[in-house]
């Protein structure tokens, strides 16, 4: 068993209903779901959307390989009517990440672990220092909680919603 941490997101349709769906999937089909953050409200990152994001973290308990979850992930995505372009930045009903999968540094094609720009997002760390603040970046070696408090993002990060229990 290895402790996957994803960050879950979107700004389309209803954004609280398609977490918690996004998490009842990955209970049901990646793993144990450990443990969630509060429900966070956040600007758009990369891109201007009059619609601003809610994210949540999740501590995912799962057997699936690296590659597995994130075909997992996709599929839930797809699920709940994610449109993929590779037009960069976009709106969408949610977004699944995997910010870090244990103490692995994955590096290929498909999968960069830890997240490549989860330091630089306030949106991320925020709601991973609430439910794993001394969880240890495997690269740079500081906890979330040291990340989230360098960060220098700008964007805001509301707390809305505390966590549903799972």
């Amino acid at each position: 068993m290895t402790i996957s941490y994803l960050i879950l997101g979107g700004n389309i349709g209803n954004r609280m209903n398609y977490l918690r769906q996004g998490i009842d999937l990955l209970s049901c089909r990646a793993g144990k779901v450990i443990n969630i953050s509060s429900i966070y409200e956040s600007e758009p990152w990369g891109y201007d959307d009059s619609q601003w994001f809610l994210n949540q973290a999740v501590a995912l308990e799962t057997n699936l390989s690296p590659l597995e979850l994130l075909e997992t992930i996709q599929t839930i995505e797809k699920t709940l009517g994610r449109q993929r372009t590779h037009n960069g930045f976009q709106a969408r009903t949610i977004d699944i990440d995997i910010i870090l999968y244990g103490n692995n540094v994955i590096n290929t094609s498909q999968l960069v672990v830890p997240h490549p720009r989860m330091t630089e997002r306030m949106f991320v760390l925020q709601p991973f220092a609430e439910i794993a603040p001394d969880v240890e970046h495997p690269v740079l070696h500081l906890t979330i909680e040291q990340l989230r408090d360098i960060c220098k993002d700008s964007k805001q990060v509301k707390l809305i919603d505390l966590p549903f229990r799972y």
